[in-house]
């Protein structure tokens, strides 16, 4: 089942099907579940004039490869920003929370551009995408990844972060403007930060996830992003880190925070 598929059958009932090839170990990868809460709640706000600003997820439990029932309640619906939450239920119970933002555009005197400018890393062309791995997650496969700078998962290294280039996989997924469930779906899928510095396999995954839109996409789906993560702080079995996501005109699309824990 393509993504489009699966956002057309989420305007179309609230009891999904999670498609197969998006397995993060055992459980469903987060970025997917993230990708179909933000598109019921783009569907519940249904409104053109008013885009995210911001979105939150947790992720309260494991979802498994099997129908979902996903429910959505406008918090507040105001002139300017409409507050929406989604739930997404399996087997009875609320695995995941989404609550996000919507804002029209107002005006306003203050005009403020600061934001983090996108590494000068080499051409994509230039680098080597990385290979699945078969101990890697599915989901993985769903992408095309090219380390520009940093480690790789498991490798031993002495200080987390890295940074590169990713997509999804054009023999995956057709070519269409992009929205911002996909975006969702493809943010998390770079590992998190502290990775590089596992010594063998372990799991590590997503507990919080917060992120800002900053600049509108106007990319295809098919389209190359720059990534770069930064972890402030690891210890006690959890880390949080913050990361950017740029197109490759080197426009700033949005920031993340997360707080992941780590089995390592």
């Amino acid at each position: 089942m393509s993504l489009t598929a699966l956002y057309q059958q989420i305007e179309d009932s609230d009891c999904i099907d999670i498609p197969e090839g998006w397995l993060q170990g055992r459980t469903i990868y987060g970025g997917l579940v993230a990708a179909m809460l933000m598109h019921k709640a783009v569907s519940a706000v249904n409104d053109a004039t008013k885009r995210l600003l911001s979105v939150s997820v947790t992720f309260a439990g494991p979802v498994q490869l099997d129908q979902v029932k996903l429910t959505a309640e406008i918090l507040r619906e105001g002139k300017s920003v409409t507050t929406v939450e989604v739930r997404l239920w399996q087997q009875g119970a609320v695995q995941s929370i989404l609550l996000a933002s919507f804002g029209a555009l107002r005006a306003s005197s203050i005009l403020v551009h600061q934001e983090r400018p996108a590494p000068d890393y080499p051409p994509v062309e230039s680098l080597k995408i990385a290979q699945h791995h078969p101990l890697a997650p599915e989901c993985f496969k769903q992408m095309q990844m090219a380390w520009a700078e940093g480690q790789y998962p498991c490798t031993g290294a002495p200080r987390p972060d890295f940074g590169g280039w990713f997509r999804f996989d054009p023999n995956l997924h057709e070519n269409r403007e992009m929205n911002v469930a996909d975006l969702m779906a493809a943010f998390d899928m770079w590992p998190p930060g502290v990775l590089p510095m596992y010594q063998t396999m372990a799991p590590a995954s997503s507990l919080t996830w917060h992120l800002t839109y900053v600049h509108p996409l106007q990319n295809q789906l098919q389209d190359w992003f720059k990534y770069k993560v930064f972890t402030d702080y690891a210890g006690d079995g959890y880390s949080t880190e913050y990361a950017h996501l740029w197109d490759a005109a080197g426009r700033l699309i949005a920031i993340s925070r997360q707080t992941v824990t780590v089995f390592a």
